[in-house]
């Protein structure tokens, strides 16, 4: 392999690293034709987990490099949200067994079709553009941690040697977890999560809730949030919060909150972790 050649796998080992999981289009975008991508992979240089993606040759297939890939390789504005996220924010305790084992993604488009063949676990769920109407953020490296935080969201490192990934800021992945509720069960599990939320930041609830295009998710979540009484909810500013008209049956034959106006399970004391 001549010194350009070989100068070119460097770099492209280099911006790989440990983690990094790249496409097809990626490669062929800065400059690796297919041939070169096949020379590597046959030379052991370069493996193939699925079909069109690629990372090193000692390199490992973990979630936050996969994420980092779709954010800043592929330029794909998904985000980590809901039960995964607040999973990372250190609420593990407070859910249910099994609930943040999908890696979930909120988006306004589809991931790409390889990212299901991957050979790891857990995977990944995407939930769709989720309930707020907050304009898109495209997701660069150097994205200020000001703008992400303008749409509920921040940079979250996996590990000490991981790169960071953009995420739900739990303001945000509440309500994205209560956006996702339709039964008894998901009210249990929203309530249990709710319980842990004492330092959520009263300013970025009221602007999460003003652009929550979900009534439903907007009154469960004040609903928990009143029901645990935490210290933040006098001081979240509701000027301009949208909480429908009527009452919201969530639950057949639940208690009506007597102010958000949802029907809540009767039991939820006995069903808290």
């Amino acid at each position: 392999m001549d010194d350009r050649k070989s100068g070119k796998l460097n770099q492209l080992l280099a911006e790989l690293g440990d983690t990094r999981l790249v496409s097809a289009g990626w490669l062929r975008a800065h400059g690796y034709s297919n041939s070169l991508v096949a020379r590597y992979v046959s030379s052991g240089w370069l493996v193939s987990p699925a079909r069109g993606v690629y990372l090193r040759r000692s390199g490992r297939l973990e979630w936050a490099g996969v994420v980092r890939g779709l954010q800043v390789g592929e330029a794909l504005p998904l985000h980590v949200g809901g039960h995964f996220a607040l999973s990372l924010l250190g609420h593990e305790h407070y859910l249910r067994l099994g609930q943040a084992g999908a890696i979930t993604l909120y988006g306004p488009v589809q991931p790409p079709g390889w990212l299901g063949k991957l050979p790891m676990e857990p995977g990944f769920a995407h939930q769709g553009k989720g309930p707020f109407d907050l304009p898109t953020v495209a997701i660069t490296p150097d994205v200020s941690d000001q703008t992400l935080a303008a749409a509920g969201l921040a940079w979250h490192a996996a590990g000490p040697v991981a790169d960071a990934v953009v995420c739900s800021a739990p303001e945000r992945a509440m309500l994205e977890v209560c956006d996702g509720v339709s039964n008894a069960a998901g009210v249990y599990a929203a309530d249990a999560l709710m319980q842990g939320m004492t330092t959520l930041r009263p300013h970025r609830v009221g602007l999460m809730l003003r652009h929550c295009r979900s009534i439903k998710a907007k009154r469960l979540f004040l609903a928990l949030a009143d029901r645990h009484r935490h210290a933040w909810l006098p001081h979240v500013p509701m000027g301009g919060v949208d909480l429908g008209r009527g009452k919201r049956a969530l639950v057949v034959g639940g208690r009506l909150h007597p102010l958000y106006q949802i029907t809540l399970p009767g039991d939820l004391d006995e069903h808290l972790a």
